[in-house]
């Protein structure tokens, strides 16, 4: 892959003299070339609109024009998603093609210029790697300050928005612990609230049941291991997916117990929750406080938590905002325009009597 400098020259831009550079890259495979390109060309689409650059793709060979840091961030994105797809050999969602685009982005803010490699595949972000999917790099900060929080505490909370990775990537992070051997059991928990239905009495034995509420963290487990590897390990025991209520009065052991949308406990809950952590045990607890499910005037048993236990040695904590959503663009749009739309409200209740026109 060499990337050429072709010309530059001056453009026009509502009245300023903007400098612009023509930079022409070609790829060694061209079917890896169509990888990073996307089906009809979407994945450079994508690109030319968040870094506001021109691209053009012709066979393994594209040509990008713009301002010189677009330009050169423009490169930068495509050179890292080349390498990806040359060591996975997979196409790329428009998930990774963001993650790509915040990861050289946040570069020039998170590492001196002298640290930051021209090898485009340098791991510049920590990373997790499990048997099936192999390494799975952080795509942005918060991610790589999660996964490194992961390794360093016994007991890491994580809160943020939908759509940041905080269940994603501690099942994946609990997956390879159980997998190298550090961790003799796999736990993962919910608690079984409705987010705002009924759902009635529902048929079946327990665990047809539970499954419901539980569903998320099994996609997660059957994207990081083998679909016998998971049902093996359901029916052995060394990996157990139950509701918060069965926790009471157990001490778990070496084990990596995972608490999903911790944001519907209660304190009482939550208390007891945190105090089953055994020996040789790690404890993740994630949750997005904005979606409490609990009935009114009940308080979150992590919003108390994350309150109560802030400065213990030991504990990790890691806010994810809406610029940290990884899932979708539009999704990181949704959460944004919820956000705005609450301080909003808040600002309204703050002053309920605007000023008012003075009768004539």
């Amino acid at each position: 892959m060499s990337p050429t400098l072709r010309g530059r020259g001056p453009a026009a831009r509502t009245g300023e003299i903007v400098e612009s550079v023509e930079v022409s890259l070609t790829f060694d495979d061209n079917r890896l070339a169509s990888l990073v390109f996307g089906q009809y060309d979407q994945n450079v689409a994508h690109i030319e609109r968040r870094l506001e650059v021109v691209a053009t793709a012709l066979g393994n060979h594209l040509v990008l024009k713009g301002p010189p840091d677009a330009a050169e961030k423009a490169r930068r994105v495509f050179e890292r998603l080349y390498a990806r797809v040359k060591a996975s050999g997979h196409a790329l969602t428009l998930g990774d093609v963001d993650g790509a685009i915040k990861e050289t982005t946040q570069q020039g803010m998170l590492f001196p210029a002298a640290e930051i490699s021209a090898e485009p595949d340098r791991p510049v972000f920590d990373q997790i790697a499990t048997r099936k999917r192999g390494a799975v790099r952080a795509r942005n900060a918060a991610q790589d300050a999660y996964i490194k929080a992961l390794r360093a505490h016994e007991l890491v909370f994580a809160e943020g928005p939908a759509g940041t990775g905080k269940t994603w990537l501690a099942v994946g992070h609990a997956v390879s612990l159980l997998e190298q051997g550090h961790a003799e059991r796999l736990i993962l928990s919910r608690p079984a609230v409705e987010a705002g239905e009924r759902l009635g009495f529902l048929p079946g034995d327990m665990r047809d049941k539970v499954d419901p509420y539980l569903r998320p963290i099994y996609d997660a487990l059957y994207d990081f291991m083998e679909a016998r590897h998971v049902d093996r390990g359901l029916q052995t025991g060394i990996i157990e997916i139950a509701p918060l209520a069965f926790m009471r009065g157990r001490t778990l052991t070496n084990a990596v117990v995972l608490l999903d949308e911790a944001q519907n406990t209660t304190s009482m809950q939550m208390k007891m929750f945190l105090t089953r952590l055994g020996e040789n045990s790690r404890m993740i607890i994630t949750g997005d406080p904005s979606q409490v499910d609990l009935p009114p005037g009940q308080k979150s048993g992590l919003v108390e938590a994350v309150n109560v236990l802030d400065g213990v040695e030991g504990i990790g904590r890691i806010r994810f905002r809406d610029v940290d959503v990884v899932r979708h663009d539009l999704v990181r749009r949704i959460v944004t325009a919820y956000e705005s739309a609450a301080h909003g409200a808040e600002d309204a209740d703050r002053n309920p009597n605007p000023r008012r026109r003075p009768l004539a």
